[in-house]
């Protein structure tokens, strides 16, 4: 799958492209990087190539030719044509053969200095970058935008859940929309819980480069903390099945953050003592979901975050600062979901809530469904959910809801039930649910509300 792309305008201008705009539609060839044939074709300059090289070897000592390409995601004959040439410049010797006309390298005294002196641009060893032209054409290929989410997808997506069919009528839309929503309602009603789930509705992987080369600096893109990568074979036999190694399959990304976020954690992270970067946020997130959680509880005021999406979030394209001062278009194609216990018109204004066309209200639960929640969730604690148990919430919902006129929450089922397997742990006893235990969760987790 390719892409042409036009020179970047000037940040504000009204040629800016859409590269957010998807180019591929449902059901077209599945995005796969298929590994470059030369240096040129993996868009490196031989510069960047000998850095990592002899980066790799001050670190190791001497490995195979074929060992190197390996860690470096290169093709392997380039790469031993590469170090035959250093080997001229008296930069590598051999230290012994291997096969098929490979062989051990280490450096010499000029290579250990050349190497120190890349060290000090960058301590970054290890898988090749891949451009920000071809991210760009690989994120536009499995763009969010094309994808539509089915009823059975988010039944799927939502089976340890229970949500209302009132709730996925709504929902649905949403998520098809690809651009964003405010969940907001009580506390404890579930909105956490749907923003995680949404991403599972697409149900499919995608790629994503381990790092990017912008201007001669390294991004990191690939963060194990937030990204499940899809393991695969690297023996295939089979020729199409060929996958570029400096790219990584993923699930579609569900990154979620909440008070901690900061504005500077919207910008490239520029780590002085590696002299490499880490991408922000909502770059991890592209063709995923970004979930705010807690949103208006951030250090940062609301209007300050806002204000620096309300571009991105109309032309589905940003503009990242790099630390030596240049500007980088990339795309901004996630879903971006707002999880909030305010209402939205409080945080924002009109100018901001018509970019996110979906304020989803998520309510307290009716009567029937906070007892089916038990229901849920007792058998996973391993209660049984028998006639005295159902007895006791009886018990429960007339004497701490009704009585106290108490709303129900859908967290508090769980809640209510954790207390009492704790109880009932501690005491040595079988675990079972009976008024008096019910008595005893209450008196503990609502004495403060």
């Amino acid at each position: 799958m390719s892409a042409t792309l036009a020179p970047p305008p000037k940040p504000g201008s009204l040629a800016e492209p859409s590269i957010g705009i998807p180019v591929q539609t449902k059901g077209a060839t599945p995005f796969i990087p298929k590994p470059p044939r030369n240096f040129a074709e993996a868009g490196l300059d031989p510069g960047v190539v000998e850095s990592l090289i002899l980066k790799y070897l001050l670190g190791v000592g001497s490995a195979q030719g074929a060992r190197i390409a390996e860690e470096l995601c290169l093709p392997t004959q380039p790469v031993i044509d590469y170090l035959s040439m250093l080997k001229t410049q008296q930069i590598v010797v051999y230290t012994g053969t291997a096969h098929l006309d490979d062989f051990n390298y280490t450096l010499t005294d000029a290579g250990r200095d050349r190497a120190r002196r890349f060290m000090l641009e960058s301590l970054y060893v290890g898988p090749a970058p891949v451009t920000v032209e071809k991210y760009i054409e690989g994120i536009r290929a499995q763009t969010i935008t094309t994808l539509t989410a089915r009823k059975a997808d988010l039944e799927k997506a939502f089976s340890d859940l229970l949500v209302s069919q009132e709730m996925f009528d709504v929902l649905g839309p949403a998520i098809n929309s690809g651009r964003g929503m405010f969940l907001y309602g009580y506390p404890g009603n579930g909105k956490s819980s749907i923003a995680e789930r949404i991403t599972r509705c697409f149900g499919d992987n995608i790629y994503i480069p381990k790092c990017l080369i912008i201007d001669g600096m390294i991004m990191k893109v690939f963060d194990a903390a937030n990204h499940e990568e899809i393991p695969r074979k690297k023996d295939s036999i089979f020729k199409a099945d060929m996958i570029d190694d400096r790219w990584v399959q993923i699930r579609r990304p569900t990154i979620i953050v909440g008070g901690e976020l900061t504005m500077e954690s919207l910008e490239v992270q520029y780590n002085s003592t590696s002299k490499t970067c880490e991408a922000p946020v909502q770059l991890k997130s592209n063709c995923g979901t970004l979930v705010i959680d807690d949103f208006g509880r951030q250090r940062m005021k609301p209007i300050e975050l806002l204000n620096r999406w309300i571009v991105p979030l109309e032309k589905r394209f940003d503009f990242l600062n790099m630390p030596n001062g240049k500007k980088v278009q990339v795309p901004f194609d996630q879903l971006i979901i707002f999880s909030t216990n305010l209402e939205p018109k409080d945080l924002c204004d009109d100018a901001f809530l018509r970019r996110i066309p979906y304020k989803i209200n998520v309510p307290n639960p009716e009567e029937l469904a906070f007892r089916n929640l038990f229901a849920l969730v007792g058998p996973k604690m391993g209660f049984e959910m028998n006639d005295q148990t159902l007895k006791a919430i009886d018990y429960l919902v007339d004497t701490h809801y009704k009585k106290k006129d108490r709303p129900f929450r859908c967290c508090q089922p769980r809640d209510l039930l954790l207390q009492i397997r704790n109880r009932c742990l501690y005491m040595g006893k079988p675990l079972e649910v009976t008024p008096d235990l019910f008595d005893y969760a209450a008196s503990v987790y609502f004495t403060i509300m």
